[in-house]
């Protein structure tokens, strides 16, 4: 079945790249993505899925860093405007831009799932010939955002994995689940769809990246480490202005709360199980030279190599913010605005991952890992399969870039897209017919 996968996939080749310039050319940041996944729905639809979207598959208390109604309700006028289906952005209202498509085979089988991310950074893209989207005429038409992170390219590939699929539906068994999520930027997407329990019947669930580490056409790697548990917080401190020389005594300063609980927050002591991390990326306060800030917002992450020591340094930020805020008197608002888990693959898959890549003769170099070296919310839906007895795990797949990710030149190599595609649907039909213990 492997030379068939790669036959058709070698056939979509120029459909896949297709895609993925479309969609690079309409790149949308997270929450945003509304003529991404009206596409994506419209296209699986179409190939006789059964598709999900909206409240369907998108659990509204677990939404993370949200924009405002009127930035979302601008975001899907552009959308229709650029072509997408107004039917299907109708259903993803409020944001809720996450797509589910599933298939059942005749013959009884295992539940496989597969996730692709859809969002674009909060990027300009580079307008000049160096660059080749926009040499080409595919560079990003919708100001501050843009694909540097290769999203692009994982929505196209699924888009591909879904036709050979279909195409292939007599001989498999089982159920594929096909999950396109919104908002990885920022790791605010996935937790929603975990929550609404789109993978709750999943037996086996893999996720994908281009790159990252692996930067060579050609590479893959079996299994992905590295992924640090996290959760982004805001904390918003709201005191009493005065005037700074007349009546300092009657100010409640929001400012030195917020200096105070910067400064505290980096003093968290280190936790003995393993690796963790905070950091205060932005802090923000005060009006002017001779008046007591009454207002004041740091904006923090806490890390952890795992969900427990990350919760450790969550809970241990959150005392030192609510102290900071008491000492000085005013009040605090925090608000989680992302989150993902610590969390890594199940070593049967891992082996039968590499198994099906050397079987496939589809890479040069086979690795047996990948090192992401940060946080990805796929890990959210991972730990989800997981806790209910299902295995779950992550691969890497190479690609010569242009610029490193989040770059305002990051461009992959193209060629990898049928290197990926192939992969991962040679991995869904064979966990689908040979169930992995």
């Amino acid at each position: 079945m492997d030379r068939k996968i790669i036959e058709l996939t070698n056939r979509l080749k120029d459909k896949t790249i297709e895609r993925r310039r479309d969609f690079h050319r309409h790149a949308e940041a997270a929450w945003t993505e509304f003529r991404t996944a009206a596409k994506v729905a419209g296209i699986l639809t179409g190939l006789g899925y059964e598709v999900q979207t909206g409240d369907e598959v998108m659990a509204a208390k677990s939404i993370m860093g949200l924009p405002s109604a009127a930035e979302l309700e601008r975001h899907a006028e552009r959308a229709v405007a650029q072509g997408a289906d107004p039917s299907w952005v109708a259903r993803m209202k409020g944001g809720k831009t996450g797509v589910v498509a599933t298939l059942r085979f005749a013959q009884p089988g295992p539940t496989v799932a597969l996730r692709f991310d859809m969002d674009a950074n909060d990027a300009t893209e580079a307008e000049d010939n160096e660059h080749r989207p926009y040499r080409e005429g595919f560079a990003s038409v919708n100001k501050g955002a843009m694909h540097a992170c290769g999203h692009d390219g994982h929505t196209a590939v699924g888009l591909t994995v879904a036709e050979v699929l279909a195409a292939l539906q007599g001989e498999l068994a089982g159920t594929v689940k096909l999950v396109f999520q919104p908002a990885e930027e920022g790791v605010r997407g996935a937790k929603a769809m975990a929550d609404a329990g789109v993978v709750d019947d999943v037996d086996v669930f893999l996720g994908m990246h281009l790159g990252v580490n692996l930067r060579k056409t050609g590479q893959m790697s079996c299994d992905t480490v590295g992924f640090l548990a996290t959760t982004k917080l805001d904390a918003t401190f709201t005191g009493v202005p005065a005037h700074a020389g007349a009546a300092p005594e009657t100010g409640r300063n929001a400012l030195l709360a917020a200096a105070t609980a910067a400064l505290n927050l980096h003093a968290i002591s280190r936790h003995s199980q393993g690796a963790s991390r905070v950091n205060v990326g932005v802090m923000q306060a005060g009006t002017g030279r001779n008046v007591i800030p009454a207002n004041a917002v740091i904006k923090l992450e806490t890390r952890g190599t795992t969900s427990a020591i990350n919760e450790y340094v969550y809970a241990e930020a959150v005392r030192i913010v609510e102290a900071a805020a008491a000492m000085y008197g005013v009040k605090v608002a925090l608000a989680e605005m992302g989150g993902a888990a610590g969390c890594g693959s199940d070593p049967a898959l891992v082996a039968r991952v590499r198994e099906v890549a050397e079987r496939s003769g589809l890479f040069a170099e086979i690795l047996p890992t990948g090192n992401i070296g940060g946080s990805e919310d796929c890990t959210f839906l991972m730990e989800r399969v997981q806790k209910r007895g299902g295995l779950a795990g992550y691969v890497m797949v190479g690609t010569a870039l242009a610029a490193g990710h989040h770059d305002f030149r990051f461009d992959i190599d193209e060629e990898a897209l049928p290197l990926a595609a192939a992969l991962m649907a040679c991995l869904a039909a064979d966990t689908l017919t040979r169930p992995v213990k």
